[in-house]
């Protein structure tokens, strides 16, 4: 049997392993997921006849080595900064690799190494990035090869919640990495291109500078820029295209909201609240807040912000139960970590909830003398807690292209990420297969 070495089985892997163990009788495959956790891992086997599970440690060499050399392929979940030394491993023994994870410097640096050994390392392969990916570079190659120049590419993502399970004022829960979302667009500016001009928009003005986005049937969503748009430009072959923007979506009106934590500093990471574990959420607004005894917090704060005639985002701050006497019951934490608590216990996933995954994209270009607009758009709903929409778009696009490799429909060696025919088209066509597939129309040409 072919053997695939799954290394981490945290919430992603579900769908992933579920589609491998599925599929393992007709392509004659045998996994071994392996986790720090044994517990971990064999609950997400279910005792199936061609798995099983061992407890893992990814700084334990022998061990890594050992399972490595003894597969034919290399599935790696972990976090991102432990890809590089899998992968080193994988070109030395000879074997191929997969993960969903951004290609970091290091990974790249590997290339070459990768062709001599005749491996694929391929990376990239969930969902942002991945089938964004997959999806765009489908339509720009359709664009171009029609004799079409590009003039506009944008792309925008978001992890939210079903609109079955949507009942709180911010249309938001979390469906991934809370720590993540609380420090989402920190670490520097954020990068785009338009009208062939750098454009750079720092933390602070981030979710006051948005675009409105309508999904037909699916409703109005806002976009803020993602960190660096701009490198993408060589990667999909538009290093002259005047504007190239990526960004992150959420429902109307969450931006605003959002954006009078940062003004206050509740998202800092960068120091510790002396006495936190005896402060309440209160007492946490208020230390951000002009001093005035004859002021309450609620005053102080709609002051501070301007929300006098702003309903709507005092509400959905209300709601949060940042006013209350609850202790924040953490010891030594910065801002960060006590809006992080404060917002789990509102926006954490119910029993029953379902999330959805969205990813729109815009194409603006010329053909024939004339401008032309197409958007693309794909959205994917959850089964359950389990079968996550997150799960089924990061863990299946994985699956597939495991699959591939091993069959040797992607063949060519190096450092991948998934931006050739090679590789877009058969997963694009097995995706859809799985309901992850994008709807196309032809829109007015609107320019900046």
């Amino acid at each position: 049997m072919r053997k695939i070495l799954l290394i981490g089985a945290g919430r992603s892997a579900s769908s992933l392993i579920k589609y491998l163990l599925e599929n393992s009788a007709e392509q004659n495959w045998y996994l071994t997921v392996a986790d720090l956790s044994l517990e971990m891992a064999q609950s997400k086997i279910s005792g199936h006849e061609n798995t099983n599970a061992i407890e893992f440690d990814i700084n334990n060499a022998e061990q890594r080595v050992a399972e490595i050399s003894n597969s034919d392929i290399v599935i790696s979940m972990l976090p991102a900064s432990m890809h590089v030394q899998v992968a080193k491993d994988c070109i030395d023994l000879k074997k191929s690799m997969v993960t969903a994870s951004y290609v970091s410097e290091e990974m790249k640096a590997l290339n070459e190494d990768a062709k001599t050994a005749g491996v694929v390392v391929m990376n990239e392969i969930g969902v942002d990035p991945g089938v964004d990916h997959l999806s765009a570079m489908n339509v720009l190659d359709e664009i171009r090869d029609a004799g079409g120049k590009m003039l506009i590419f944008e792309s925008f993502t978001g992890g939210l919640v079903a609109p079955e399970s949507d009942n709180n004022p911010w249309n938001y829960k979390f469906t991934w990495n809370p720590r993540n979302v609380v420090l989402a667009g920190q670490g520097g500016a954020a990068k785009f291109f338009q009208e062939g001009r750098y454009k750079y928009v720092p933390y602070n003005k981030l979710f006051r500078r948005t675009e409105l986005i309508d999904i037909e049937g699916h409703g109005e969503f806002e976009g803020y820029a993602n960190r660096d748009s701009l490198g993408y430009r060589s990667v999909y072959g538009l290093d002259d295209i005047p504007t190239i923007f990526r960004g992150t979506l959420r429902k109307r009106g969450f931006c605003r909201a959002w954006d009078c934590f940062v003004q206050l500093g509740a998202t800092d990471d960068s120091y510790i609240l002396e006495g936190s574990e005896d402060m309440t959420y209160r007492q946490f607004i208020n230390s951000f807040l002009p001093y005035n005894p004859n002021d309450s917090v609620e005053l102080k704060l709609k002051y501070q912000l301007r929300l006098w005639d702003d309903s709507h985002v005092f509400e959905k701050l209300e709601w949060l139960g940042i006013f209350s006497e609850t202790k924040v019951g953490l010891k030594d934490a910065t801002p960060a970590q006590i809006l992080q608590k404060i917002l789990e216990e509102k926006w954490s996933l119910e029993e029953d909830d379902k999330d959805m995954i969205i990813m729109w994209h815009k194409f603006g270009y010329e053909l024939n003398g004339k401008k032309h607009q197409k958007e693309s758009s794909m959205v994917c709903l959850g089964d359950d807690q389990t079968y996550t929409a997150m799960a089924k778009t990061v863990g299946i696009p994985v699956a597939i292209a495991t699959k591939l490799v091993l069959n040797g429909v992607i063949k060519t060696p190096g450092v991948h990420v998934p931006v050739t025919k090679e590789i877009y088209k058969p997963m694009l066509e097995e995706l859809s297969q799985h309901g992850i597939s994008f709807t196309e129309k032809d829109t007015e040409f609107v320019g900046y």
